[in-house]
């Protein structure tokens, strides 16, 4: 059909069934059509369900399968395109530690594309002073952008787009990362449609490596962004070949922070930027914290309880453990779904990556989405009394066992050690 990704020469076509069996999307069938050959019927598609993924094309023996090339319209002046960027998110003058952790990642990409590439970071606000830009310069930048205007005071969405896309438009980054914290996820996606590209969420690895242009033939240095996908079961690779910039966000703690030391020019240039920006559209009234949040992301013990706790209860005691060891409980997403402890303790892909020294989990199988969340931690011991569980797969210490037997022998071993 005319409007399909792929194209079926009927003449080729012997409708033996192969590509319809290769078709993981039910996009093709096998319709009558007497005449046509041996079997009387030819493959068809429906376009729309078909996903473009060239397994039919594969499967064809007779090469009756081919793929339409559609007309690529990319961004113009692609080499044009310089420099790996990251945006330095920060509140009340405090840049987030993502921001360190992605400028470490930044210069290994600097390092991967060469070529006069520059790791420059993005600083927006208020009153921005020395010390701030001079801890990005420790972190490795090359340049700091700065915009320092009283619309960015406080972080409002609009404003935020309109002065990272102006910069954008204006220096022509080839790469620009974000983390996926709460500010990142609500702007920088709009970001990537006001520059017309893409943006690859969440990615646990990047790299930029010279790869073959698909549609172009082209070889090009390109973003290798890698996430999880189909719930955390496979790890899909992304690329953006014919748009720039190639925008990525990570969540905090999926990389390392790099030891100071500043740029290999010295000491970075700070580039302040006067843009004529939009009004903000909303105001801040009020900012109210809760008192009893806790930041699990930032703990170097934390001590996580899953399904195999079977209750609310015995987080209490789990609760105990965690302030003999000096650390902070959390949880998998089984437990939280139950409702036995808050959203905000949740490790995993749809909790928060950590990265304590010491993580010791109870009753936690280690679903691969739960997984994802602890790659960065030193140390892992877990408790299950499944043998078989995922989680020791990558436990440094592994225990088969009771979860609610071991917890309060721990706990009273531990209250005995202090007496």
């Amino acid at each position: 059909m005319a409007d399909a990704p792929i194209s079926i020469d009927r003449a080729k076509c012997t409708g033996c069934g192969k590509c319809v069996k290769g078709c993981g999307f039910e996009a093709l069938r096998l319709a009558e059509a007497p005449g046509a050959n041996k079997l009387g019927r030819l493959a068809e598609v429906d376009p729309s369900a078909c996903r473009a993924c060239s397994a039919c094309v594969k499967a064809c023996p007779f090469g009756a399968i081919s793929e339409v090339k559609a007309e690529v319209v990319g961004t113009e002046g692609l080499d044009a395109y310089r420099d790996v960027w990251v945006f330095a998110e920060q509140t009340g003058g405090k840049i987030a530690e993502v921001a360190f952790e992605l400028l470490g990642k930044g210069l290994e990409l600097k390092a991967q594309r060469g070529d006069g590439c520059r790791l420059c970071a993005v600083l927006l606000g208020s009153g921005i002073t020395p010390a701030m830009t001079d801890a990005l310069s420790s972190a490795g930048a090359d340049v700091v952008y700065v915009v320092d205007d009283p619309k960015l005071a406080d972080y409002e969405a609009n404003v935020y787009v309109d002065a990272v896309s102006k910069l954008i438009c204006k220096h022509k980054p080839e790469v620009v990362l974000a983390g996926a914290t709460a500010v990142g996820r609500a702007f920088f996606a709009r970001v990537a449609v006001r520059v017309r590209t893409g943006l690859t969420a969440d990615c646990t690895a990047l790299k930029i490596e010279e790869t073959k242009n698909k549609d172009t033939g082209a070889m090009q240095m390109l973003l290798h962004q890698t996430r999880p996908a189909f719930g955390g079961n496979i790890m899909a690779t992304i690329m953006t070949p014919n748009h720039r910039p190639q925008m990525a966000t990570v969540r905090p703690k999926v990389f390392k922070r790099k030891p100071g030391g500043e740029s290999a020019g010295g000491k970075a240039e700070v580039a302040r930027e006067v843009l004529d920006l939009i009004a903000p559209r909303t105001r801040l009234a009020k900012v109210t914290r809760d008192p009893d949040a806790v930041d699990i992301a930032a703990a170097e013990v934390l001590v996580s309880g899953g399904r195999g706790l079977k209750s609310a209860a015995a987080f209490d005691q789990l609760r105990e453990l965690a302030s003999l060891l000096g650390g902070e409980v959390a949880a998998s997403r089984a437990a939280v779904d139950a409702g036995w402890v808050p959203q905000t303790r949740q490790v995993g892909q749809t909790g928060k990556a950590v990265a304590p020294k010491l993580y010791l989990c109870f009753g936690i199988s280690g679903a691969i989405q739960h997984l994802e969340g602890i790659r960065g931690a030193d140390k892992i011991i877990a408790v299950n009394n499944d043998p078989e569980a995922p989680i020791f797969g990558v436990a440094d210490v592994g225990i088969v066992g009771d979860a609610l037997e071991i917890i309060p022998a721990l706990v009273a071993e531990l209250k005995k050690g202090r007496e």
